[in-house]
């Protein structure tokens, strides 16, 4: 027989999570997880669920039905919509302008779609232009793909002219908000947002591991009128749904992540009581705030101030300065962590994360005090 190990309790440090995500996750959201667990079909945690889907709905500024979080994250969440929508041999226009756009062209391979990709510089928005020509070029395609906040560069791009393009040509849109929802403006039911997923560890400042999603009418039409099976029956929604519907007994799917939904419910419940525009404002100002110390020690951003997302700053690494020793140093003597570059901007950039219940001036003040003593 093998031993059992010997290992004490883990007890990580406090730490300051300014990095891409998870983020810093508020305290009364530690504290809901903590709570009893019941079944995932009392009537009590499915009563609970409904709230869930109303505060869902709420945070994406959707009617849409077909709303809830997928017991998985903000990756599964991108599968999700990819292999419940495209189909083989459907073509679909993909922007990539950093690491989320080529992870929705995998999603579109493996789905044994045709993937149309258009490229754009790191740092920059999608532009609608290019995506007009090209949705000219191909009326055939079903479907625009792109990232609403481009999490490897810190860019954001206009989602609501991309998505009135896409419904011009007959496309669905499939839209990235992983690190957009609750930190900058997202109207999915102004904009006409087909399908949308985000992640539970951003700007909502809950744990990892659970990804919002919402499918407006139109994908749900596609979604039923398939000719395929979906391809994945863990994530077929119209297998899930049928458990987060309110109508009649709730189908047995999976066994729900009990505690992780409550914490969702709770940070979406604290999103709601501080009002979604606040939320952005907030966000927007902290970012300011940041962005005049980060300055002032003669860091440059990577991208565009009018593309520019508040809650994700990348700032290129001054020339010989060492990406990992500073932030090695800034966790070790500051429990302060901030992320590297990926991709194309690896070695290159930091990326500062304020997002959620990180976005608050304490932690605006540590990170330029700690960064000024580093560099220095």
């Amino acid at each position: 027989m093998i031993a059992a190990p010997q290992v004490s309790p883990f007890t990580p440090p406090r730490r300051t999570l300014m990095g891409p995500g998870p983020s810093d996750v508020y305290p009364e959201v530690l504290l809901a997880q903590a709570r009893p667990t019941v079944g995932h079909l009392d009537p009590l945690f499915v009563a609970m669920m409904d709230e869930l889907k109303a505060l869902l709905q709420y945070a994406f500024q959707t009617q849409n039905e077909m709303t809830m979080a997928v017991s998985a994250p903000g990756s599964a969440g991108m599968e999700t919509c990819f292999v419940n929508l495209v189909e083989p041999g459907d073509k679909v226009i993909v922007c990539r302008n950093g690491v989320f756009g080529e992870r929705m062209r995998q999603n579109v391979v493996r789905c044994r779609g045709e993937a149309v990709v258009l490229d754009f510089d790191w740092g920059k928005p999608v532009d609608p232009a290019v995506v007009e020509a090209a949705l000219k070029e191909h009326p055939d395609a079903r479907f625009l793909a792109f990232v609403h906040a481009e999490t490897s560069t810190g860019a954001l791009s206009d989602a609501q002219t991309l998505c009135r393009l896409a419904r011009e040509h007959d496309c669905l849109s499939i839209v990235d908000a992983v690190t957009s929802l609750g930190g900058v403006e997202l109207r999915v039911d102004d904009w006409g947002i087909d399908a949308i997923y985000s992640g539970s560890q951003k700007c909502l400042s809950c744990v990892p591991g659970l990804s919002p999603v919402s499918f407006g009418p139109r994908a749900v039409a596609k979604l039923k009128a398939r000719g395929t099976e979906v391809q994945s029956w863990f994530l077929d929604q119209t297998l899930v749904m049928g458990y987060w519907s309110g109508a009649g007994k709730r189908a047995y799917h999976h066994t729900a992540p009990v505690n992780a939904l409550y914490a969702l419910h709770e940070s979406l419940r604290l999103l709601a009581n501080e009002g979604l525009e606040n939320a952005w404002q907030r966000h927007a100002a902290m970012h300011q705030e940041l962005r005049a110390g980060l300055e002032r020690l003669g860091l440059e951003f990577v991208v565009d101030e009018a593309h520019r997302l508040p809650q994700l700053n990348a700032v290129y690494i001054p020339t010989g300065v060492e990406d990992a020793a500073v932030r090695n140093r800034l966790l070790q003597n500051y429990n302060l962590e901030i992320g590297a570059g990926l991709g194309a901007l690896a070695g290159k950039a930091w990326r500062i994360g304020l997002m959620g219940y990180g976005a608050r001036r304490e932690n605006v003040a540590l990170c330029l005090k700690a960064m000024e003593e580093v560099l220095r």
